[in-house]
């Protein structure tokens, strides 16, 4: 049996850290760091600054290499194929280090439950035949994080919000009715896609690090702005972690922007 902990940690700040992530940490007998290439070594040092933080006993910390996804289209059967891929760096990892059972922890960033696919991994060992008993440690999400570092709540007066990715929001335009949409997982600022009026966006990049990047005001004001300063932090770190959310003014919600045309 293994008890697998998967521990949502925020955006990268120790502060973001709960007692009970905390707790689980040291409760661990194993905790496995992916290693994803060295343009992305900051986001291992980050798990290792946290682990050196909050570990207090015999907890081992392990580094393993993370198999990187192919970019070949389909997105979905690449991302299949990845998730296959993770899992078997995983059972690996489990049988060398935990041949006889034990507590692993995996540290998630945010939380796991929000666009991470960690709990659809450990799944997948399951249905291979391993004996994991799972457990989730909620974290502070990236939206969390981006709603406060502007101050601003997450959805207006009794409204609901959308939650979506940058593929689809380039793919598909604006979902239709949503007054306030969280934009996540875009590598290729689709906001420009959209017709600007009344739309008002707030960005965030690094959120709860120490450089930490922020943007707001109307998008067709700023969202060259947001391009722009986005691809100078990339240059500059090797790697981006950034969201954003957008809402509507009251005159455009009925229908709301309309998908660019081909």
């Amino acid at each position: 049996m293994i008890d697998l902990h998967l521990i949502g940690i925020g955006t990268g700040n120790p502060d973001h850290l709960t007692l009970a992530a905390i707790r689980a940490m040291n409760g661990a007998d194993l905790i496995l760091l992916p290693r994803k290439g060295d343009r992305k070594s900051d986001l291992l040092d980050l798990r290792r600054k946290i682990c050196e933080t909050v570990l207090a006993g015999a907890t081992r910390v392990v580094e393993f290499d993370l198999p990187e996804r192919s970019l070949v289209p389909p997105y979905i059967e690449a991302v299949n194929d990845w998730h296959a891929s993770i899992a078997s760096a995983w059972a690996a990892q489990i049988a060398a280090h935990l041949p006889r059972g034990g507590v692993l922890a995996l540290l998630v960033w945010g939380d796991p439950s929000l666009y991470d696919s960690t709990l659809r991994i450990a799944r997948r060992l399951c249905a291979d035949g391993m004996d994991l008993n799972i457990h989730v440690v909620p974290g502070i999400t990236s939206i969390q994080a981006l709603t406060a570092a502007h101050a601003i709540a997450l959805n207006t007066l009794a409204a609901p919000v959308t939650i979506t990715t940058g593929r689809r929001l380039r793919e598909e335009g604006w979902p239709g009715g949503a007054e306030t949409v969280v934009v996540m997982l875009d590598g290729t600022c689709a906001f420009e896609t959209l017709p600007p009026a009344g739309v008002t966006i707030w960005w965030g990049a690094y959120l709860g690090m120490p450089h930490q990047a922020l943007v707001h005001g109307p998008l067709g004001e700023v969202a060259a702005t947001i391009v722009e300063r986005r691809a100078g932090l990339r240059r500059q770190h090797g790697w981006i972690m950034d969201l954003y959310l957008m809402r509507l003014a009251d005159a455009f919600i009925q229908d709301g922007p309309q998908p660019p045309r081909a």
